[in-house]
């Protein structure tokens, strides 16, 4: 049995592939991952967009924990419903936390899995976007972590709140496990390579691309309280 190491935690490969006892349990621990970016508050170091991409090249064997399934759509299309669903439940759960008991949070003091910073960054963001920032903030690391929780906070009409929710939900688990699937097939056929070989960089590219955004807001509201000294 290969050694573990605790970087392994942030290798989204490393909960695709679990096993315990002998029996894979990969499939539940993406879901549980997936709901816990929103519902428990630790998105800001679980490997969501990387561990929805990456599901998407190892669909098959995650569905087939729970049933066979010989066609490559159909597997890639319940997988992607499974992860919507988890995605939904995780942000009911951040609404309903923000919205019972989510002004505490303002005045918490920073621990390693809460940054107080994150909160009032979401908040802003929400402020800008409104309804739309549940969509946006799918495929923005930390920020939808937070998301709706300030949905809950400012007490956003659950109507509304559940329309973007599962909207986004959908959007979310679509797009990154069919990309992956579909891309993993095209590699794969088109030129012989093999995604599973190339996962580290894979990783690093989808890092890169999901905080982009983060990045250049933060340099921009840098040089803005820069200008305005």
């Amino acid at each position: 049995m290969e050694d573990f190491h605790w970087t392994k935690l942030f290798n989204p490969e490393f909960y695709i592939t679990m096993e315990i006892g002998g029996i894979p349990v990969g499939i539940y621990m993406v879901l549980f991952i997936v709901f816990a970016e929103t519902g428990l508050f630790a998105g800001f170091f679980l490997p969501g967009d990387s561990l929805l991409f990456l599901s998407g090249i190892y669909s098959r064997e995650l569905v087939q924990t729970f049933f066979y399934i010989p066609s490559d759509f159909s597997n890639v299309t319940v997988l992607s419903l499974l992860i919507a669903t988890a995605a939904t439940l995780g942000n009911i759960f951040g609404y309903w936390f923000g919205s019972r008991s989510g002004q505490f949070l303002y005045q918490k003091e920073d621990s390693f899995f809460f940054k107080k910073k994150y909160l009032i960054e979401s908040q802003v963001f929400f402020e800008k976007h409104g309804g739309k920032a549940i969509i946006f903030a799918r495929f923005l690391p930390i920020i939808r972590t937070f998301v709706p929780i300030i949905a809950g906070i400012v007490h956003m009409k659950k109507t509304k709140f559940m329309f973007y929710n599962v909207l986004s939900s959908l959007l979310w688990s679509f797009t990154l496990v069919f990309a992956g699937h579909y891309l993993y097939g095209m590699f794969l056929e088109e030129f012989d390579i093999d995604l599973k070989k190339h996962i580290e960089k894979i990783i690093l590219i989808l890092i890169g691309v999901t905080t982009f955004p983060l990045v250049m807001k933060a340099i921009k509201a840098r040089k803005t309280n820069k200008t305005s000294e």
